[in-house]
Order: structure tokens, then sequence, then C-alpha cells
């Protein structure tokens, strides 16, 4: 199966600054394929600093990774000629976290969505751009005659949020790369949004990958999940049974820390075995989470758990699962032949 957009094997280290030599690991030999035929909806679960960000960074051409590859097409970013590039720029569109701060207050929002449409040259007149326009929108749950000809701040989150993938869905692309869509709007219209993106991907076959720290949202959305923690992969699979059933320590531990409408529930927090110390696990060759795992032992600290296969199409890096198959993060990041996409 042909990838339209891939990360292989690709490390991203940003240095400490001028006068210092610490440098942060921000993503770690990370391995993520999107299907060019296959729409999918993959979502990146992790807490602050998992790397999700810079991994949308990183596919967007915005950063260079230090090591390893991001390819469009088989092709090399940074290899890309102009057509190339114009074609990359049409195909991976994003969807930005803040509905806040993407919209220029001087203009109004007809201009944001006009920039595209005359830049890919979707259209031959302006009746054409205005049809265009309006059926975009009503694809997306606004009312033209409600936002266009209006500023920005005449309008609330949620409706910039929908006109930011409106104008996705303008250039018809590929991929949309949604960063935290819903993080900064009303509880009250993340189900919209939320329900923008399924349609993007079941009434126009595109493929979305959807950046989130919030476990609930990525359950709702999406086929496949890749849980990250400090820049590595801690578990991936179908959503379903790593949601329902998680079998990393840390994927475990995000699910505890749902808040539950039951005031007899206690939260249970990361707690050591006691076998261990405490250190700093940014000095050590071991296991990133050894510092926060209740499950640690001595075999824990020498070496960094490899992926093992615990199921056809599930993966997990943690010695609990040891008696079962090592596997290749890029082999488990593609899409299974024999799994159908069921969003």
């Amino acid at each position: 199966m042909e990838s339209l957009l891939k990360l292989d094997n690709v490390t991203k280290v940003f240095s400490g600054g001028l006068f210092s030599r610490k440098k942060n690991v921000a993503v770690e030999n990370i391995s993520l394929s999107i299907e060019r035929d296959r729409p999918s909806i993959t979502a990146l679960v992790g807490e602050s600093g998992s790397g999700k960000t810079t991994i949308a960074r990183l596919l967007l051409g915005l950063t260079s990774p230090t090591e390893g590859q991001v390819q469009y097409n088989d092709k090399d970013l940074n290899t890309l000629s102009r057509k190339e590039q114009k074609e990359f720029k049409r195909d991976v569109q994003v969807i930005f976290q803040d509905p806040f701060e993407v919209y220029n207050p001087f203009y109004k929002v007809d201009h944001a969505l006009n920039l595209p449409i005359r830049r890919f040259g979707l259209t031959n007149s302006k009746e054409e751009s205005r049809d265009l326009l309006e059926k975009t929108l009503r694809n997306v749950g606004l009312r033209p005659e409600d936002t266009l000809g209006r500023y920005p701040h005449q309008l609330s989150g949620g409706q910039r949020q929908r006109i930011m993938v409106a104008r996705a869905l303008l250039i018809q692309p590929k991929i949309i790369i949604a960063d935290e869509p819903v993080s900064m709007i009303d509880a009250s219209l993340r189900a919209t949004v939320l329900e923008n993106l399924r349609e993007l991907n079941r009434d126009f076959g595109i493929s979305i990958l959807y950046i989130t720290h919030d476990l609930t949202t990525a359950y709702e959305v999406s086929d496949r999940i890749m849980v990250l923690y400090k820049g590595s992969v801690a578990e991936l699979g179908d959503v379903e049974p790593v949601i329902q059933e998680p079998e990393h320590p840390y994927t475990q531990l995000l699910i505890r820390s749902i808040p539950m409408a039951d005031p007899n529930q206690k939260w249970i927090g990361s707690s050591s075995s006691g076998e261990l110390p405490y250190f700093d696990a940014s000095t050590s060759e071991g296991c990133k989470f050894i510092d926060r795992c209740p499950h640690a032992t001595a075999n824990c600290l020498n070496a960094r758990p490899p992926l093992y296969k615990t199921a056809d199409d599930r993966a997990t890096s943690c010695y609990l699962y040891k008696e079962s198959p090592i596997v290749g993060l890029p082999e488990m990041s593609r899409l299974p032949e024999n799994n159908p996409v069921t969003s």
C-alpha cells in the first residue's frame, strides 16, 4: 500500500540554546504512515511534552528531522521540486489549535477563505468562488449569510474553528493534520467540530491525523491510536482495545486520570513499586516511564523496552509483555491490509 505521507524512523533533537549544552530529544525513532487510498483517522495522544506537536511540524515541513526522513509520495520533503511542493501544500492541510489567533483581525473572514481559492486556481470567476464558499460553509454547518462579510471578532470561537475546517475542505486535501482542534472552544461546540472531522473522512475521503491530550475525544473520533510518552511510542493499535483495555502502564494512568461522575471513586495516580529509588529517567538508557511506573523492576533500568506485538494490530513498549514477539514500529504504524476503516 502506497504511503502519501510518512515518518521513517524520525528523531528530532532541540539544542538547549547558545549557552547550554543540554539537548532535548522531542521525538525519538518515530515511524508513522498515512496511506493514500485508505482514508483513516489516526489519533496521536499524550500529555504535554510527549512530542505530538513536534510530529505535526515535521509532517508539515515546518521543521526538519535530526535523523530519519519525512516523505511525501515516497520522496524526502527536502528534495521536492517546486511543482511537488505545491502539490504537497494542497494535499496536506492543517487545522490549528487556537481559533482566536489564526486570523488577521483587519481582514474579514472572506479573505482567509478566498486566499486558497486564488492560490490554487480553484475557480474561474467571482461567481464560482462565491458559490464554492457558500457550499463549503454549509458543509461544515455554517450559514453563509451569518458568516461572510464579518470580522473574526464578530464570530464565536466555534464559528472561527469551523471556518478553519471549511478553509481546509475548500482545497480538497488528502490529509488534514488537526492539532488540538477542540481544546480552546466550549464543550457544547466540540461535538460539532468532531462531527465535521468525521464527515471530512467519511464523505470526502480525507485522512485525519488528530492530535490531542484528550483520550475521550480521541476515542470518539479515531480508528487507530498512537500513545506517546516523552517522544517515544508507548502503545498503538485500534482505538477500541487500546482505550477499553490499555496495556502500557502510562496508557492505564491516562485512562484512570479521566474524571468520573462518581464522588466515591478515588483518583488513581502514579506511584513507584518501591523496588527502585527515584531517579531522573532522562539520564538512563532504560525505560522512560520507569520513574512513574508502578511495575518497574531492575530490568527496566538497563535498556529501553522494544515494541511487543500483543495482538494482530496491537503493540506495547513494556517488559510486562516480553513473552510476546518483538515487532518494528514501521510495520505497526501502517494500517493492516485486513483491517477495514470503520469511521
